[in-house]
């Protein structure tokens, strides 16, 4: 049965398909959207609909979309770059301190623990150093977004289990960036030893470091130049600039592209434009960000995924993903908090994890039924959070303080949820 895709975007006499071209951008577009919009009319984050959107648009159903295209898979790697970028933006590097020690032994379980499980059950199920490293990264993420945005509809983000919630993911995100340049360049193909994965790290870290004591300096006067343009969207373009050039003067240093992303938005963070910015970056993220998550989704070989190996590995995964970051909330034993609300809040993977398994799919390093058990692995994790968080966390006495950023508003829709009856109202009904 020949693709739908290739009816549509075959290439004519005159050149490439342009008109088949948009057609599947449209179907995507509004597949994600109004998929992402029943996800969270059922209380979930957006990216879960968008990722069933790319699923069933991808080879195992419509066979619409096919990720591999070149210009959808241009498409995809601006849509990542824009969501770490949004994730650097709502990087406060400062706030780390604030939230102390609890953070910090928060985030650095939460990176051990699953890492260790994860490469544990990888190799004991047959695959290679390589991949059962590369599976093992995908566990190490947090989805800032996603738990920002549940803690902020429980009216628990301003509270002390949610401060140190986002210090620790602001911290595995960090981490995790290093984590995923050493991935990055395991895949391509360097050797794994302990002077690469060092030289490596020294290069991410080195990178970032450099970036932002050059941005802090640079950004300021920059983006006021900018604002005092009288011509509309020059704060917006002068922020896409310095991401993609931070962004290729990664690569060329040897690191990753999205290590560029992040530090350039971690630079914009302090910057009084910061929230122009943010809200003219999220307009375009709302049109790419999309896209990259149903290219990965696309991806996703159902058949493969239902195998009997992939289903096993996806399993071991999960639990080792769901119990890694609920142990790391009880790490900072001094803290007389609801330990438990805080492991929860570190389960959901989200965006963070899906950009690890598409690096190692692309890169050959996954075949599809290991990229469809971390899918898998992702979809479960984001799931349970918000409904386990609910249950354990109880009514707020306090208002809603949701997260209304520009991240939220990728990985979760910015759509306020729907208000809860309050214990006295729902009584008045009776």
């Amino acid at each position: 049965m020949t693709p739908l895709w290739a009816v549509l975007a075959a290439p004519s006499s005159d050149g490439p398909n342009i008109p088949g071209l948009l057609l599947v951008l449209a179907a995507v577009l509004a597949a994600t959207k109004v998929l992402g919009t029943i996800a969270r009319r059922f209380g979930q984050p957006a990216v879960l609909g968008e990722l069933l959107a790319g699923v069933l648009l991808g080879g195992s159903v419509l066979r619409l979309l096919d990720p591999h295209r070149p210009v959808l898979d241009v498409l995809s790697e601006l849509g990542a770059l824009i969501l770490l970028f949004e994730v650097g933006l709502e990087t406060n590097l400062r706030s780390l301190a604030k939230v102390g020690g609890s953070a910090l032994a928060v985030g650095a379980a939460g990176i051990v623990l699953p890492f260790a499980g994860g490469f544990l059950v990888a190799v004991s199920l047959g695959t290679s150093t390589v991949t059962a490293v590369v599976i093992a990264a995908a566990l190490t993420a947090t989805s800032i977004g996603i738990s920002a945005r549940v803690l902020g509809d429980l009216g628990k983000l301003k509270s002390n289990e949610g401060q140190i919630v986002l210090g620790a993911a602001v911290f595995d995100d960090v981490v995790g960036l290093v984590v995923l340049a050493v991935v990055s360049q395991l895949v391509s193909g360097v050797p794994l030893t302990v002077m690469g994965v060092g030289r490596t790290a020294a290069v991410s870290i080195g990178f970032v470091v450099v970036a932002l004591a050059i941005g802090t300096v640079v950004a300021r006067p920059l983006m006021a130049a900018a604002a005092r343009v009288p011509s509309a969207g020059t704060v917006g373009v002068t922020a896409l600039v310095m991401l993609f050039i931070t962004a290729s003067l990664a690569a060329y240093a040897g690191s990753a592209l999205i290590i560029g992303a992040f530090a350039a938005g971690a630079v914009l963070n302090g910057t009084p434009q910061r929230r122009e910015v943010e809200s003219w970056v999220t307009s375009l993220g709302h049109v790419l960000v999309p896209i990259f998550f149903a290219s990965v989704g696309a991806a996703v070989d159902l058949r493969a995924m239902m195998s009997p190996s992939a289903l096993g590995l996806g399993a071991a995964l999960i639990a080792v993903a769901v119990a890694g970051k609920v142990a790391a909330g009880y790490a900072p034993w001094w803290f007389r908090g609801h330990k438990l609300l805080i492991g929860v809040a570190m389960v959901p993977r989200g965006e963070v994890g899906l950009i690890f398994a598409s690096l190692g799919l692309g890169a050959g390093v996954l075949n599809v039924g290991e990229f469809g058990a971390l899918i898998a692995m992702v979809l479960v994790t984001t799931f349970v959070a918000p409904p386990w968080l609910a249950a354990i966390a109880g009514s707020s006495s306090g208002d809603r303080d949701g997260d209304d950023s520009g991240l939220g508003e990728l990985v979760s829709d910015g759509a306020p949820p729907r208000p809860r009856r309050s214990t006295q109202a729902r009584a008045k009904l009776h």
